[in-house]
């Protein structure tokens, strides 16, 4: 009888550990999502949202019969053992299923069971087990809180599975837009080509100016930091090549600076309002620094370059980093 007794408590302490071992799978995909997608006929996603749902039921039935088992093994203990040993007993086995209820074996042995009998352990909580939840899943919505912009963006980036790598980059682009600077995009100053207000268009410096493969150049005084005009390519096709015309008269005599500072949102909004494409960017001192033009704020925005017939390079700053006019590079030329 004695042996009977012992080999009863040792099947509740197994059973305590077992039940104690039960991991309720969770999902990533909010409620919302689920019932979206339940909404579709997508029969995965139903019944994800069943377990979603009876969730804090499955865990109200797991944890009380863990405390009903517990019990149990007490009263049982204290009964079979006597008030000293069965506590010490009692003791043992209150301290250590639950750290043997998470070791490996245990816990892969009860998620195969888990997954047999999920289904109907659910119906079961859905008819009978409803009073155990606190808070039901099943009468609200999981609200995902974002706490910042940065955490936004990692979550767009994480979402391979769900939004293309064009769509990816749209949103990216789209939420860091207003914080970027228009330095980090312009062209800058040491690849800039320009021509002086002197310089007579001949059909040999036509030649030379397409060749810079841009459609657009600052026309300069005495140097790029007093820039007079724009000039424009394609409105030189017009001219007459038989009577050679300055800079000066060909170009269009409105300039519009930018501060490099500024925002790319503010960027935009200028080249909107002043319907112009092309704007030079200066420093606080008002020196030049160099160039953007609505192009590249689009380009920044849609987070992918848009190459004409005139673009020549993709990346004008990475040209610029190569340094092609060798700028400050004299033979006794010391970086300090």
């Amino acid at each position: 009888m004695f042996i009977f007794l012992i080999v009863v408590l040792c099947i509740l302490v197994a059973l305590l550990i077992y039940v104690e071992s039960f991991i309720i799978p969770t999902t990533e995909i909010s409620v919302f999502e689920l019932e979206r997608r339940a909404a579709e006929n997508d029969h995965t996603a139903h019944t994800v949202l069943r377990r979603e749902k009876a969730s804090v039921d499955l865990l109200s039935l797991k944890h009380f019969i863990v405390v009903v088992l517990l019990l149990i093994i007490v009263v049982w203990s204290l009964a079979v053992f006597g008030w000293v040993i069965g506590s010490i007993i009692a003791l043992i086995v209150g301290l250590s299923y639950a750290p043997l209820a998470r070791t490996k074996p245990i816990t892969r042995l009860s998620s195969k069971l888990y997954s047999r009998i999920e289904r109907k352990l659910i119906a079961f909580t859905e008819r009978h087990l409803s009073f155990f939840a606190v808070i039901r899943v099943a009468n609200r919505k999981v609200v995902l809180h974002i706490g910042s912009k940065e955490e936004l963006q990692y979550l767009v980036e994480t979402s391979k599975n769900i939004l293309s790598n064009e769509e990816r980059k749209l949103i990216i682009n789209g939420l860091s837009f207003t914080d970027r600077q228009i330095r980090e995009i312009m062209t800058p100053k040491s690849v800039i080509d320009t021509v002086k207000k002197t310089e007579f268009l001949g059909p040999l410096m036509l030649d030379e100016l397409h060749k810079t493969g841009h459609s657009r150049l600052p026309v300069i005084d005495t140097d790029i930091d007093h820039i007079v005009g724009i000039l424009h390519l394609q409105g030189l096709l017009a001219l007459d090549i038989k009577r050679s015309v300055s800079a000066e008269k060909a170009m269009e005599p409105q300039v519009f600076y930018i501060r490099e500072d500024q925002t790319l949102q503010h960027a935009l909004a200028a080249f909107l309002r002043t319907r112009h494409q092309l704007f030079i960017v200066i420093n606080e001192y008002r020196e030049t620094v160099g160039l953007i033009s609505l192009e590249d704020v689009i380009e920044a925005l849609l987070g992918r370059k848009i190459v004409d017939e005139f673009d020549a390079h993709d990346d004008l700053r990475a040209v610029a980093l190569r340094n092609p006019h060798d700028n400050n590079q004299t033979k006794n030329a010391e970086d300090v």
